[in-house]
């Protein structure tokens, strides 16, 4: 089976991308495995004489820091704070999302800064290898001492404690233990801060929702030209000379993708009988090309994050020096990932509006896009439940990166809440994938009419993605149960497949 070798090259989100689809097996690269020795031997000769204390090494934790202990009782301290910061409350986190969590610990972890030891990457590494999943909860991170409630749930099983999932199944970590014949693990200094301390609750999340937000970016544009075409919109807008002449990068981008995917539409060509269309159709470039933007930016942060060690305190084993700073502070994630909430929620904010042009009795198409309206309410209540998860999306955009609250008797006294940023992201793209969803159903339908009513065809790339798309979603003749045909073209965009040519 293709494996992917952790090292200390930096890691693209299209590499991680590749990884999750294709499934392949994580490996320590030779020299992540003499980083990580090193860094492990260096702490445990230093421990030896170390006299002064070391926050979290020989400290307690938090408000504790100024309380000292014995180096007889190290690992017992360690084992203590995974099993005390296992406070997760609420929902589960998605298996999707732990995945990448414990993709995201194992590269922090391999940089050789943590101290953590060999034996327990690697037994992260056969978690995530033998699709071993932890039971991880969305609540109880502050997104500043890291992610410390839901990443001491994920490192629960390391001790042969807590809960997993194995083939859809949930095990005790006892279980799964005697499963695969592993012996639970016994905790150096500093390890247990090593796995608690550090954003990877927030970065999995984030990585999902970047490589989401992405893909719903280009539907985004394919779906507003199958609407555009069911509209009779004008391509005027999309010319390259208005965008030049305020030349967003993302506006650019998103006016050729439109030009180009309605290439050869017979529709686009005919004489049109209005002067210009509405804002939902005419400002696209604008709008989603801003989104695009947002995304591009953000997706550097990300990448950023990804890369690096977030635990504390920080191991410099060349610099003999141990240092207790604050890089498991969420705020670089907190602020992008409110920001992303925005530009996505917006992609399905316009694309509400344009659905709602569509069931108007506009342009020769039938109220309610029916052939007998009256009788039949066709498409009138999928464009309430666009409205309704639009506003939610709305309301998820509060951020929570503005917000702030003591813990740890004021030792921690400004926090980010990138994990409330986080989950509230997750949501939003997810609705905004309905949302793009409902429309292609309402457009689909117009565009079927439009044809009918001129004879016309629109351009082969619509053609051919109508054709696809009619496999799974029938045209509507008269009522029925919308529900299932709605989850269908979720569905079929969520099993798209985007190829970069």
């Amino acid at each position: 089976m293709a494996t992917h070798k952790i090292s200390a090259k930096k890691l693209t989100l299209k590499q991680v991308e590749k990884i999750l689809d294709s499934n392949l097996r994580l490996e320590l690269s030779e020299d992540a495995k003499k980083r990580i020795q090193d860094c492990r031997n260096y702490l445990d000769k230093k421990m030896k004489n170390q006299k002064e204390p070391i926050y979290g090494v020989t400290t307690g934790f938090g408000s504790l820091c100024n309380i000292s202990i014995s180096k007889e009782e190290l690992s017992q301290l360690q084992k203590n704070l995974v099993m005390s910061h296992a406070c997760g409350m609420g929902e589960e986190v998605p298996e999707e999302i732990v995945r990448i969590m414990l993709l995201n610990k194992i590269q922090s972890l391999s940089y050789g800064n943590s101290g953590a030891q060999l034996v327990t990457i690697e037994r992260l590494i056969s978690f995530y290898n033998e699709g071993v999943y932890p039971v991880v909860y969305q609540q109880g991170s502050l997104g500043a001492s890291g992610d410390l409630a839901p990443l001491a749930h994920m490192c629960l099983p390391l001790l042969g404690l807590g809960e997993v999932y194995y083939e859809g199944e949930l095990y005790t970590a006892k279980e799964i233990n005697k499963k695969f014949g592993w012996k639970p693990i016994e905790l150096k200094s500093k390890e247990g801060l090593a796995l608690l301390n550090g954003t990877q609750f927030m970065s999995a999340y984030a990585v999902w929702s970047i490589l989401k937000a992405q893909k719903l970016s280009f539907l985004a544009d394919l779906i507003m030209c199958v609407s555009l075409e069911a509209f009779d919109g004008r391509i005027e807008p999309f010319f390259d000379p208005i965008h030049q002449v305020r030349p967003h990068k993302g506006q650019i981008e998103t006016a050729k993708n439109i030009r180009e995917i309605l290439e050869g539409s017979e529709i686009i060509k005919q004489k049109k009988q209005h002067v210009q269309d509405p804002y939902s159709f005419r400002c696209v470039p604008q709008v989603h090309g801003a989104s695009k933007d947002a995304i591009g930016w953000v997706s550097s942060v990300i990448t950023t994050e990804i890369n690096s060690v977030t635990d504390n305190p920080t191991v410099f084993p060349e610099l003999d020096q141990v240092i207790s700073a604050g890089n498991f502070h969420g705020q670089p994630l907190a602020i992008n990932l409110d920001f992303l909430a925005i530009a996505v929620a917006e992609l399905g904010s316009i694309s509400e509006r344009r659905t709602y042009q569509l069931i108007g009795g506009k342009r020769d198409l039938p109220s309610f896009l029916v052939a007998n309206p009256g009788l039949n309410s066709g498409f009138m209540i999928p464009q309430y439940t666009q409205a309704s998860i639009v506003s939610q999306s709305k309301q998820l955009c509060t951020p929570a990166s503005v917000d702030t609250i003591d813990s740890s008797q004021g030792q921690e006294d400004h926090v980010s809440f990138g994990s409330n940023a986080a989950t509230k992201l997750y949501r939003v793209v997810n609705n905004t994938e309905r949302i793009l969803a409902v429309e292609l159903f309402n457009a689909a339908q117009a565009l079927d009419f439009r044809k009918q009513k001129t004879g016309l065809k629109s351009s082969p790339s619509i053609e051919s993605f109508i054709e696809e798309y009619r496999k799974e979603v029938n045209f509507v003749n008269e009522d029925e149960i919308m529900f299932t045909l709605m989850q269908k073209s979720v569905d079929f965009l969520d099993n798209i497949v985007i190829v970069e040519e």
